[in-house]
This record gives C-alpha cells, sequence and structure tokens, in this order.
C-alpha cells in the first residue's frame, strides 16, 4: 500500500503539524506534499521535518510567496490539484486553510483530515484582524465569496472525511454537506504523573512558584492580550510560550510579573507544564484545541473560554473552568472562580490519557483499513 500524505503548508508549528508527525510515524515512507516550506518561521521547529522527504508545489515559482502566501491563497486549489498522486493507494490530506484537500486522487483512496474549514471563510476570527483595513475588508470579502465556492467544490470531491473534534464535523455538515468521522488528534501526555513532577526543575523562569501559563501563538484569534492585561492588572505571575505578530505589543502592556518564554522545544515545555498553577486559554471558537490536553496530560487545569473543542474536552469543576464572556471581566471571573475549587491533579491526567497520541495511531489505522477494505 502505497501512502502520501499532503499538508496545507509548513511555516509554523501547532496542532496540525502534531497531525502531520503522527502520520508520518505511522507512514515513515510517505512523501510528504506541502505548498511550500519557510524554515526561517519554523524556527527550532524546523529539525522535525528536515530529513522528511517533502516536495512542494508550484506555489514556489510566484515572487515573494513566504511573504504573500495569504494572499496566494488562491492559486493554493490548482496547485494542490496539479500534483501527480496517481500512483498511490492512500492520500492523507491534513487540510485548514490553504486547501490541501484539493488533490486529485485518481487511482487511490482520498482521506481528509480537517482540523476544520477555513475559518476566514465562514465568520470565525482568525490569527489576524484584518478586517480592520479597509482596503483588505472589500478585496477579502470578494475573494472569500470565491473561495467559499472553491472550497464547497473540492469538498465534494474528497473520499472521506476525519474531523479533528465534533464541533469540526458539525462545521463539516454544516458548509459541505458531508459526514465525518471524529478521531481526536494525538496529544502528548506523559504515563505517569507523579514520576514526571517529582524530576522536573524550572530553568530559567522568574516566576517559578503558582504562576499560571498561556502557551498558544501569540495571534488574535487566540486572545493573549486577555491574559496579558488580566494577570498585569491583579499582578499574577504568568508565563507567556509561544510566538507571533503580537509579541510586541503585548509586551509593551505587560507588567513585571509577565515572562515572555517565546518557542520553546518540547523538554522545556513539559517543565514548564508541570509547574504551572492553571493554564490560562481565552480562545475564540477553537477547532478542538491540543494545548488544554498537554496541560490536564501533567495534571494542570484548564481556565478557558466556553467554545469549539474546549466543551468537549473539558469536564467543568474537575478538569478546568469553563466561561462565556470573551473579555478581561469574564476571565477574571472565571480566575476567581478556579481559586475557589479543588482540583484532583491525578484524575485530571487520567481525564487526558483518552487523548492520548497511540489512540490517535490506532485509530487512523483502524479507519484506513476499514475504507479500503
Amino acid at each position: 500500500m502505497k501512502v502520501a500524505l499532503v499538508h496545507d503548508y509548513l511555516i509554523e508549528y501547532g496542532g496540525a503539524e502534531r497531525v502531520l508527525e503522527a502520520l508520518h510515524e505511522l507512514y515513515p515512507d510517505a512523501p510528504v506534499f506541502t505548498s511550500f516550506v519557510n524554515k526561517k518561521t519554523l524556527g527550532i521547529h524546523w529539525e522535525r521535518f528536515k530529513n522528511w522527504d517533502i516536495r512542494e508545489t508550484w506555489i514556489t515559482k510566484l515572487p515573494f510567496y513566504k511573504k504573500l502566501h495569504s494572499p496566494y491563497r488562491v492559486f493554493a486549489p490548482k496547485a494542490f490539484a496539479a500534483l501527480d498522486l496517481s500512483e498511490f493507494d492512500i492520500v492523507i490530506s491534513s487540510s485548514n486553510a490553504y486547501y490541501a484537500k484539493a488533490v486529485q486522487v485518481p487511482n487511490g483512496v482520498h482521506i481528509c483530515y480537517c482540523h476544520t474549514p477555513p475559518r476566514a471563510l465562514y465568520g470565525y476570527a482568525t490569527m489576524s484582524d484584518w478586517k480592520q483595513n479597509p482596503l483588505f475588508r472589500v478585496a477579502g470579502a470578494l475573494i472569500n465569496h470565491y473561495l467559499r465556492i472553491v472550497d464547497f467544490k473540492v469538498s465534494q470531491q474528497v473520499d472521506y472525511f476525519v474531523a479533528n473534534s465534533a464541533e469540526t464535523a458539525a462545521r463539516i455538515k454544516k458548509f459541505y454537506r458531508r459526514d465525518a468521522e471524529i478521531i481526536y488528534p494525538p496529544v502528548a501526555v506523559p504515563e505517569n504523573l507523579a514520576a514526571q513532577k517529582n524530576s522536573l526543575k524550572l530553568e530559567g523562569v522568574t516566576a517559578a512558584k503558582n504562576y499560571y501559563i498561556y502557551v498558544n501563538r501569540l495571534a488574535f484569534a487566540k486572545h493573549p492580550e486577555l491574559a496579558v492585561r488580566v494577570c498585569t492588572k491583579h499582578n499574577l505571575p504568568l508565563v507567556m510560550v509561544g510566538d507571533g505578530k503580537l509579541r510586541e505589543s503585548l509586551a509593551a502592556e505587560a507588567g513585571p510579573t509577565i515572562q515572555f518564554m517565546g518557542a520553546v522545544d518540547d523538554r522545556m515545555l513539559h517543565k514548564l507544564y508541570a509547574g504551572a498553577q492553571a493554564l490560562i486559554y481565552p480562545v475564540e471558537d477553537e477547532d478542538f484545541g491540543i494545548v488544554p490536553i498537554e496541560a490536564m496530560g501533567h495534571g494542570v487545569p484548564v481556565i478557558a473560554h466556553n467554545s469549539g473543542g474546549p466543551k468537549e474536552t473539558i469536564v467543568a469543576g474537575k478538569t478546568g473552568v469553563l466561561f462565556d464572556q470573551l473579555d478581561e471581566g469574564g476571565l477574571w471571573d472565571a480566575i476567581q472562580k478556579f481559586t475557589t475549587q479543588k482540583f484532583n491533579n491525578t484524575k485530571i491526567h487520567q481525564h487526558a490519557l483518552q487523548f492520548e497520541k497511540q489512540q490517535f495511531k490506532k485509530k487512523i489505522q483502524a479507519f484506513i483499513a476499514l475504507v479500503n477494505r
């Protein structure tokens, strides 16, 4: 069985890339087709992919494609459709905003692992607040209208959809009129919570006791400004893990209790999780949300906005606190509520085990076996 993997693009390291890694572990000989790669923006995470068989599309022939990749998405469906995948029996596309699902699979089965239908096309918050610019708002509305038509068309060519959550499956049903199998994405959950807690020492963290932690891209839809402002106002120690375009502005308004760590490797991330008292996750309409599972895998409760994926992965009062009002007041109320409740770290860890990477691999393999009989 010849397998190919297809991924939107490799320009950052997030949940979608962790899914791609797990798929590549299952099929290490599979080539990975992607629109383009940007080693610079991947930073330390390029090490994860540098030895793979990665094949880029003709998008790389367009001028300034690394900087203009957002407007160039109008070409992405044709770029992926132009790939020759005729030799493969199984093609698994990992798709979100850049139309990897548009590939043509003439002699095999095409399974799309859909992280979400493109958020910008269907009214969900995106990584940047592009609608603030009048020119972008008008041009974007016209382009998005065209791309919604294209998006629906290519979605009908997929043989089978797999969704990363019930939230995403509902979006696939609503926008594509297609059913989807739900297989939660892989999460690195430590097997032994107690042993890990006892073995870790925090290095280079000034707020090394009772700190809150934020782990995510510093981008518009993730609302890192809420975490920074609330913790600054109330003098709460907060460790910010992640990078993005908002870092400079966030640092300018952050108080002395806020520490920015930037991108960190997995070893350091595990240490930071293990030392935190809670994860702050004020993300709007998250597709699934691997970060809260990572935190819970370390026995850490989560304070999250009550929307999207966290609604189905966090048990209010047992593994965290959910809040409805997505502003500073809503987050502060949730933090105060968190401080009045007691959480069992072992039970939180046990809850996270259902999302462990091996569960993902088993379910993906079983699904492929089912559709490829």
